[in-house]
């Protein structure tokens, strides 16, 4: 007997702990490939090739496990419908607890991998953390390797975090909006998160995920010290892009879930 056309519409409900582990599995994902193309590609593929590492395997991670958890990947994400009131605290901090443990599997993969290597040497090399001053990625080293003038300041590294974290949510949310063209919201947030990573790669290496950066900072020299800002400043980036969006759109109510 052939299905009904209630049958073909009717969604098996998809339970929170799926959700749960589909936001662990996304981040590992998204950490892995992209901040594993910085560490294992990126004196070949360079800034864009990373910058399109981050954007398109969170293109298809959008597509892939969106329909099931929505395919937040980020805390700063979640703080985002946390403050529209789309998840109870409860609930955000479950996603944030799975996002931050898939990140920190990842970090461990990619350093497992990366130390196999003979001439990788972690102090040197380390393993794509956020960073300003010393630890910025326009710091200029001298050529016995210390750092002989600092990269962009910390005021920068602020400044970017909370911008380009607004506008990554802001489009999340604008693009899964019930006006907007649903269908492409994969691609509107993926290359969105490209091209946030082409402006802040050189300022402290692009965070605007805090379960990104605590993936790798226990593996750089300095990081750990700083992480505090690419915790603290995504987060309120969040809240700002929810902020926008709902001040533009003007309901809580049309994202779709």
């Amino acid at each position: 007997m052939s299905p009904t056309a209630q049958e073909y519409v009717e969604v098996e409900p998809i339970s929170d702990l799926k959700k749960y582990v589909a936001e662990a599995v996304g981040t590992f994902v998204l950490v892995f490939a992209a901040v594993g193309t910085a560490v294992f590609a990126g004196a070949k593929v360079g800034n864009l090739g990373v910058a399109l590492a981050f954007g398109l395997t969170l293109l298809f991670l959008v597509y892939a496990i969106g329909p099931i958890s929505g395919c937040h990947v980020n805390p700063a994400v979640t703080v985002g419908h946390l403050a529209l009131g789309r998840l109870s605290v409860v609930k955000a901090g479950l996603y944030v607890v799975a996002q931050v443990i898939g990140g920190l599997v990842a970090g461990v993969v990619i350093y497992a991998i990366a130390q196999s290597l003979p001439s990788y040497n972690r102090a040197d090399d380390g393993l794509g953390a956020n960073g300003w001053g010393a630890h910025s990625p326009s710091a200029i080293k001298g050529p016995l390797g210390g750092v002989i003038e600092n990269g962009y300041g910390i005021g920068a590294a602020m400044i970017i975090e909370v911008l380009l974290t607004a506008l990554l949510v802001f489009v999340v949310l604008a693009s899964t909006d019930q006006i907007s063209d649903v269908p492409l919201a994969g691609v509107s947030i993926g290359f969105t998160l490209a091209v946030i990573h082409l402006v802040a790669i050189p300022i402290d290496n692009t965070s605007v995920n805090p379960a990104r950066s605590l993936a790798v900072a226990p593996y750089q020299n300095g990081a750990l010290a700083q992480l505090w800002l690419f915790i603290v400043f995504p987060l309120i980036g969040g809240a700002v892009g929810a902020l926008v969006y709902r001040s533009l759109f003007g309901r809580y109510d049309r994202l779709q879930s």
